[in-house]
């Protein structure tokens, strides 16, 4: 292999490079270390700078391992990462999900779901679907919401993510919440979707699970742009409220929606 690198064109090198890992990126740099060329420098430049990348994201896939190590130490090997996504837009469900991983997996790229670009979370969230044991999704429309609370909703769609899995876990580890009413140990991690990787695989399976359902919705209910804002208050969204008044998978509960109806109407909005 190292003579197969030293026989090659710097052209080639950099083909190699851009398909490469870590391992090809160390040998790059032994190589080319004390090559004077130009090019060649540049190359081991960008040799380094792909292996910290790959050292940092070790490390931080090895941090976000932490707490599932924790808990298969005490002897629970199914451990569920919680979280969910939906409490705060005006229209559509909350949405919660559950996933178990098979152990110390690589999934690159897994992280908070909000630093992630759409395309790249579906990316993961496909890679997830492919190794996870189980991946449990639990949903709560706005009627529920409307019945009690947002927060109320939410434990009871992360009870349905529980039981949607099709083995039962033995440690939830949750996003910042105790969820009440599960027979499971389990452990609120404030931040989860960042410091826990099944946490942060669960974030991304509920907000791509979210995501598909308001694109359905705005099949049914092109006017209010929901492909676009997925139900959040945007300026778009308040502007089609006003023309258009609420639709029935809109949270008719939130204060804000009403105000912004009673603003359109000129009047106070009825209660049910």
């Amino acid at each position: 292999m190292r003579m197969n690198i030293k026989k090659m064109s710097l052209k080639k090198l950099q083909l190699l490079i851009n398909d490469g890992g870590p391992e090809t990126y160390s040998q790059v740099i032994d190589i080319l270390g004390s090559d004077p060329r130009g090019g060649a420098q540049r190359l081991v430049r960008f040799c380094n700078t792909k292996l910290d990348e790959w050292h940092r994201e070790r490390e931080r896939v090895d941090r976000m391992y932490s707490y599932e190590r924790q808990c298969w130490a005490m002897g629970y090997n199914l451990v569920a990462g919680l979280d969910e996504v939906g409490r705060g837009p005006l229209a559509g469900p909350v949405v919660a999900a559950a996933v178990i991983l098979p152990g110390e997996v690589s999934i690159p790229g897994l992280d908070d779901v909000k630093r992630l670009s759409g395309k790249r979370r579906q990316e993961v969230y496909e890679q997830i679907r492919q190794i996870a044991v189980a991946i449990g999704v639990g949903m709560v429309h706005p009627e529920g919401i409307d019945e009690a609370n947002v927060m109320m909703a939410t434990y009871k769609a992360m009870i349905k993510a529980v039981a949607d899995l099709p083995v039962a876990p033995d440690y939830l580890l949750i996003d910042a919440l105790h969820l009440p009413n599960v027979n499971q140990p389990q452990a609120p991690i404030g931040g989860g979707d960042g410091q826990s990787i099944s946490i942060a695989a669960a974030s991304i399976v509920a907000k791509v699970t979210r995501d598909e359902y308001m694109i359905e919705m705005h099949e049914q209910y092109p006017q209010y742009g929901f492909a676009n804002h997925k139900g959040y208050g945007t300026l778009e969204h308040r502007e089609a409220l006003e023309r258009h008044g609420p639709c029935p998978i809109h949270r008719k509960s939130y204060s804000a929606l009403r105000d912004i109806v009673s603003l359109s109407a000129g009047t106070s909005f009825a209660d049910d």
